[in-house]
Parts: C-alpha cells; sequence; structure tokens
C-alpha cells in the first residue's frame, strides 16, 4: 500500500497506516490475554488473580477518561462514542499497559501499586509529548516501561516479578517451546507489520557487546552477562517494549541507533550496580530522542517564523 502524498510503502510504518496500526495493537492484546490466562493458571503467575483485573480496570478506566476530556476540551467527537466499532478498538492501546504491569510487577498482596501503575502508564501518553511535524505531537515513552519503572522507584516495596515464574510450571522440551512461542510471535509481527526488525537486531547485538566488554573489563566469565538473554522475560521486553512502533523512529539506520543506545546504557547501568537497568535504559534513551525532537522542532519554528513561513509547513 502507497501513501498518495510522500509515494512511500506503508506497510512498515503503522503511525501511516491506521489499519496496521490497529491490527498490531489487536496482535499485542490478544498474546497478553493468552498469556495472562496461562500464566495464572498453568505457567505459575505468583501474583494474585485479582491483578490482571485491577491492572486492565485502571488502564482502560484512565484510557476512555482522558479521551473524554480531551474531546471536551477541543470541543470534537468522543472517539470511542463512535459506534461498537469505535469503542471495541479504543480498549487494546489500554489493555496491553494494563497486562503488562501486572504481569511484571510484584507488589505481594497490594494491588494499588499496580493499580498506579497501569493509571500512570496511560497518563504519560498524555503528560510527556514531543513535536514530530505537521502541527501533531507523539508520546515519547512506552506506557508499559514507564509506568513499572515509575513504580519501582517511587515504590520500593515493590519488586519486579522473578523471571523463573514465566515457566516455573514446565518441564523438559517445554522449557524451550514457550520463549521460542513467543520469540516468533515477536518477530512475525515486527517483520510483516512495524518494520522494528532493526531495531531489534540492534538492540541485540549492543547487549551481546556491552555483555562482552564488563566481562572483560571486571574479569567475570563471558557467558555470564548474557544469561538473562534466556529468560521469557528478556525476551518480553526485546520484542514488546523495546521496538514500540509508537515511540521509535521510523528510519531503519535511526532504529539501529535507537536499539544499540538501549543496549549502551545499560551497560553504564549495570557498571554503576544499579537493579532494574532494561526499564531504565529505555526510559533514558526515550528521554533523550523526546529532548531531541523539542529541539530539533523548535529550531525549525524560529528558522520558519524568520523566513515567514508557517511552523506547520517547515516541519
Amino acid at each position: 500500500m502507497k501513501d498518495p502524498a510522500t509515494n512511500t510503502t506503508l506497510l512498515f510504518y503503522p503511525d501511516k497506516n491506521p489499519r496496521l496500526r490497529l491490527f498490531a495493537l489487536w496482535y499485542f492484546m490478544i498474546l497478553l490475554t493468552v498469556w495472562t490466562l496461562l500464566g495464572h493458571t498453568v505457567l505459575g503467575f505468583e501474583q494474585s488473580h485479582a491483578a490482571p483485573f485491577v491492572g486492565l480496570g485502571a488502564a482502560v478506566f484512565i484510557q476512555l477518561l482522558l479521551e473524554w476530556i480531551d474531546a471536551k476540551a477541543k470541543n470534537r467527537q468522543v472517539r470511542f462514542l463512535g459506534g461498537a466499532a469505535s469503542f471495541f478498538n479504543a480498549l487494546p492501546a489500554a489493555m496491553i499497559p494494563g497486562f503488562a504491569c501486572s504481569m511484571l510487577l510484584y507488589p505481594n498482596e497490594r494491588l494499588w501499586p499496580i493499580v498506579f501503575a497501569a493509571a500512570l502508564s496511560i497518563g504519560s501518553k498524555v503528560l510527556v509529548r514531543a513535536p514530530v511535524g505537521g502541527g501533531r505531537t507523539q508520546h515519547i515513552f512506552n506506557p508499559s516501561n514507564f509506568g513499572i519503572a515509575m513504580t519501582l522507584i517511587l515504590f520500593p516495596q515493590v519488586g519486579f516479578a522473578p523471571p523463573y515464574h514465566f515457566t516455573s510450571n514446565v518441564t523438559g522440551v517445554w522449557d524451550w517451546i514457550l520463549p521460542g512461542f513467543i520469540l516468533l510471535t515477536g518477530v512475525v509481527v515486527h517483520g510483516l507489520f512495524t518494520g522494528r526488525l532493526p531495531l531489534v537486531a540492534a538492540w541485540l547485538i549492543g547487549f551481546l557487546l556491552q555483555g562482552q566488554i564488563r566481562a572483560r573489563l571486571f574479569g567475570f566469565p563471558a557467558i555470564v552477562p548474557i544469561m538473562p538473554m534466556t529468560s521469557a522475560a528478556f525476551i518480553v521486553f526485546t520484542l514488546y517494549m523495546a521496538p514500540d512502533p509508537a515511540t521509535t523512529p521510523l528510519k531503519s539506520w535511526r532504529q539501529v541507533a535507537f536499539g544499540f543506545s538501549v543496549a549502551i546504557v545499560y551497560g553504564l547501568i549495570q557498571m554503576m550496580h544499579l537493579v532494574f537497568g532494561l526499564f531504565f535504559a529505555l526510559i533514558a534513551v526515550c528521554a533523550i530522542r523526546g529532548i531531541a525532537l523539542h529541539l530539533y522542532h523548535g529550531l525549525k519554528s524560529r528558522e520558519a517564523a524568520r523566513m515567514g513561513i508557517p511552523a506547520t509547513q517547515a516541519a
């Protein structure tokens, strides 16, 4: 499919092709739904059975509330009131962070941290944005990653879900089949619908390199820094957080720079002996990209003002 205005292929640009973006959202949401059901019934998730319900409830409520507020403020129609299809198509973008927060956080018996994380995940899409041209703005943080990271910082008593609980109740060949299935489904959606495989590849190569550099510098076995790559949690981060189409660059070389930068920052965080390095590395790189977008479009707007060109045209 071609964009008639720019003559570019839309297949790998879901932001320019709403149907592909919607398909990717439903794809991720269905996978997380199935994984959550299996996790609490078969795989051995250790969170409360109520966790996914409160996570989903908080995320969906905040998503619909913010959409209603924005519509009233801009005097436009509320999108999710445009019929049954509009309502249901508004859910995946909220349900994905709801599932992720309830799956990856471990607050013991408490449920409010999950509510907080899910609400902050959705809120970040409205509160933290950067200009992307044409008078449009875009949220800069992966919602799930942002909500989880901030919850881990603000609530020291909340921990990250133990990686083993993704496969604690399976043995034998299933220890390979389950992570392989997660890997395959992620590669398929990024290869066919989001075009983020360059970012994924750069992140993995960078992760391997920084691990070997740290091993050489500090004298520990080379296998140690790459052991996290064997966990299902690492695969989830690699395929469902880092390459978020809404918060990462479109062009391949920029994707490579983004993915490699996340790996470099992760290595620096590990050298400082800080925990939860994956989440904070992604937040740091997204923040830098957001600041760069603000600076770039600020300079373009000033240049346009000097030349008497509307800022939207210049962008």
